[in-house]
């Protein structure tokens, strides 16, 4: 065991309170911030357009918005942590999490609910920073990469629980007990965060100052072993995402089904995905990198073409179209973050930041492309993840026959 790896088992150790198991429930409570900040209103969302006497383009931006605001606070509070700490980092940014939510579920019309999911947004990037870089902190090798995997299935069942959830708080109350909840929520983890015990160490925190630390972000997208990867991993974002935000519009609107029906179909999805990091570490882990990422983006074309042919003629088929998708997805999730982490020594915060930015940045362009009113809508989806998956398998093919290197494709 070499030095690093020691570090790590040492502050892995040191939660005195929490414990490693404790620990692990926290990161997986960390991660479960941003499908449980959408998923949980998106049963929501048809009868939002109706109260708010909005467009669905108008009322998604409640989406997009909050992921836009959420990368731009992923880029600042990455580097930030590498500076003050992790905990820092956590502790305020629940702080402004929470009083988002207080706003969101006072809000008095649209435009007041999408000016508090951007601070609610701003909240969740320290959050989720920090969680994804305590992950670095603590854990590396094939054992980082199981742990990436486990902690994205166990946080899977935030979009398994959270529509569902979010169908039943409509029969009791309003949209705005979805976001009461998320207060709830914010709460605890905000206790948590208190109980948590720092796990950057003190010798790995960057000595300079903020405008300093900052500038780490730019050494990180300068190595292009790190950021042209991550920006072809970031492209399998646009059409999922784009999947996450028209479901209900789906589902509710064209073919007809009740909030609860349509939470239903979400949760058995989102359920059945959980499985993908499972499969990905027992059986595919050793399988070849490059041809890895090849073979999954070859299958998304496909998943692309079921949404088209058979995803528009009934609920089954876009659900059985759409498990097979979002089974896939999860599969490339641990596997393009363990990857990206091994092109970078140290700048823990910022390759963290850098990574959850291009997700999320893409995210938001395929949310904000697959909602706007062209054609029929399944087979938008549909047109639109083959499109996308096409351009990602030839970006990877021409990163493959670069003379850039990348540990554990090209070595």
């Amino acid at each position: 065991m070499d030095k690093s790896d020691h570090a790590r088992v040492l502050y892995a150790n040191r939660q005195k309170i929490l414990g490693s198991k404790g620990l692990l429930a926290f990161i997986v409570l960390m991660n479960m911030f941003i499908p449980l900040s959408t998923d949980l209103y998106l049963p929501a969302l048809p009868k939002m357009n109706l109260y708010f006497h909005s467009s669905a383009a108008v009322t998604n931006m409640t989406l997009s918005v909050f992921f836009v605001c959420y990368a731009a606070g992923i880029l600042f509070w990455g580097p930030v942590s590498d500076k003050y700490g992790r905990k820092p980092v956590i502790i305020i940014g629940s702080a402004i999490y929470v009083i988002s939510c207080i706003a969101c579920a006072m809000s008095v019309n649209i435009y007041f609910l999408i000016l508090a999911r951007a601070f609610q947004g701003i909240g969740g990037g320290g959050i989720t920073s920090a969680s994804t870089a305590i992950i670095k902190d603590v854990y590396s090798g094939k054992k980082r990469e199981t742990i990436l995997a486990v902690t994205q299935s166990i946080s899977g069942l935030a979009p398994v629980l959270a529509p569902v959830a979010g169908a039943w708080i409509l029969l009791v109350t309003d949209w705005r007990g979805a976001f009461w909840a998320l207060l709830a929520i914010s709460l605890a983890n905000a206790f948590l965060a208190f109980l948590y015990e720092e796990t950057l160490a003190e010798t790995e925190k960057y000595r300079g100052n903020l405008r300093g630390v900052m500038s780490r972000l730019f050494i990180v997208i300068k190595n292009k072993s790190f950021s042209i990867p991550a920006v072809i991993f970031s492209l399998s974002s646009l059409p999922f995402m784009g999947f996450i935000t028209t479901s209900s519009y789906v589902y509710v609107d064209y073919f007809g089904l009740s909030e609860q029906k349509y939470s239903y179909y979400f949760a058995a999805c989102a359920l059945i995905s959980t499985m993908g990091p499972i499969i990905y570490v027992r059986f595919l882990a050793s399988f070849h990198k490059s041809k890895f990422v090849l073979g999954y983006y070859t299958l998304t074309v496909f998943c692309g073409l079921l949404f088209i042919f058979l995803g528009r003629l009934s609920p089954l088929l876009f659900f059985m179209s759409a498990v097979v998708f979002s089974l896939f997805y999860a599969m490339i999730r641990p596997f393009g973050i363990s990857l990206l982490f091994e092109q970078h020594d140290g700048d823990t915060g910022s390759a963290s930041a850098v990574i959850n930015t291009v997700f999320m940045v893409a995210g938001s362009i395929g949310m904000t492309i697959t909602a706007l009113p062209w054609g029929n809508i399944v087979a938008r989806l549909g047109l639109f993840t083959t499109f996308i998956s096409c351009i990602a398998l030839v970006a990877w093919f021409l990163f493959l026959k670069s003379g850039i290197p990348c540990k554990g494709v090209k070595d």
